[in-house]
């Protein structure tokens, strides 16, 4: 499964919940919707953060690959040139 799907499922759910929570608890409207808010605005840096974490780890990755890919193709060329000096030299 997606780990990006997992995590807006996760974030949804939470925020769902605490927007309910809040909404059955016992408050004056005014400070309800400031509580309310004030979730949202949780959340969002919450999911921010999740989300430049997943960006980071991407990055990361693609340059362990970058770096891999790069190393095969150096090794192919060094190949390629042993049997071009190879055939040259029959």
């Amino acid at each position: 499964m997606d780990s990006r799907k997992i995590l807006i499922g996760v974030v949804a759910g939470a925020a769902a919940g605490a927007i309910l929570g809040m909404l059955f608890a016992p408050a004056k409207g005014s400070a309800m919707r400031k509580r309310i808010a004030q979730k949202g605005t949780d959340y969002a840096e919450d999911a921010k953060e999740k989300f430049n974490e997943y960006v980071d780890a991407l990055a990361e990755e693609y340059d362990t690959v970058k770096e891999g890919a790069l190393d095969w193709v150096d090794k192919g060329k060094e190949k390629a040139a042993s049997l071009a000096r190879a055939k040259h030299a029959k």
